[in-house]
């Protein structure tokens, strides 16, 4: 079977393209597709030696011994650079400008006593472009505000990330949430925002003059 394995980041400029065909057996496994992507001899081989990488199987992140099959929609994923039902959760990942007020207001409820709203913004250089694999991060996003609210007791929970180039001192990304006291709303926004560092498949690349870097990270737990 031959399938269609999508590049982001560094991996997409080491080869030149924003996917690879991968040819396997019937039955093959996300670590046949690892082993027969760096046996190709390029770039990005190279580049799959050189970092981390993890496979992304149908939007999920998979270990190395789930089997794949006709029409998986593969994806590599390098290093990243990040309940009940009465809980409301909004998730956007877009071009546009963030605001940190729109997501107070879509976060606020009747019995808000607390909204804790976290931004990160562009410092020291020019711009930060991000890339994102979209439906994925915004799918992952979702999870993860979903398993915060499980363990903290919030009201409501939103989270926007930007891509494209975020000029210096604007939000690349910004988390609200909404609880009835203070403490919880900490909490959640803490562990959200370091878990959608952590997890979401983003990656930015610093931008200062003529030259653009791509920030190293960490690669996410399949």
């Amino acid at each position: 079977m031959v399938l269609q394995v999508r590049l982001f980041a560094v991996l997409r400029e080491r080869a030149g393209a924003d996917q690879v065909e991968v040819e396997l057996e019937e039955g093959a496994t996300v670590g046949d597709a690892l082993r027969a992507i760096g046996a190709r001899g390029d770039g990005l081989a190279a580049a799959l030696a050189a970092m981390p990488v993890v496979m992304a199987v149908n939007r999920t992140y998979a270990e190395e011994q789930v089997r794949l099959g006709e029409g998986d929609e593969l994806a590599l994923i390098p290093p990243v650079s990040g309940g009940a039902d009465r809980i409301a959760a909004q998730v956007r990942v877009t071009p546009e400008p963030l605001s940190a007020d729109r997501l107070q207001r879509a976060v606020a409820t009747p019995h808000t006593g607390a909204i804790v709203t976290f931004q990160g913004t562009t410092r020291d250089v020019e711009r930060l472009d991000y890339e994102a694999y979209e439906s994925m991060a915004s799918e992952r996003i979702g999870a993860i505000l979903a398993e915060v609210a499980e363990r903290h007791d919030v009201e409501a929970l939103a989270a926007e990330h930007r891509t494209g180039g975020v000029p210096r001192g604007e939000p690349s990304v910004v988390v609200a949430v909404a609880a009835a006291h203070r403490a919880p709303a900490f909490e959640a926004a803490r562990e959200a925002i370091d878990r959608i560092k952590a997890e979401a498949p983003i990656w930015k690349r610093e931008v200062e003059g003529g030259s653009a870097e791509w920030v190293e990270g960490t690669p996410p737990a399949a």
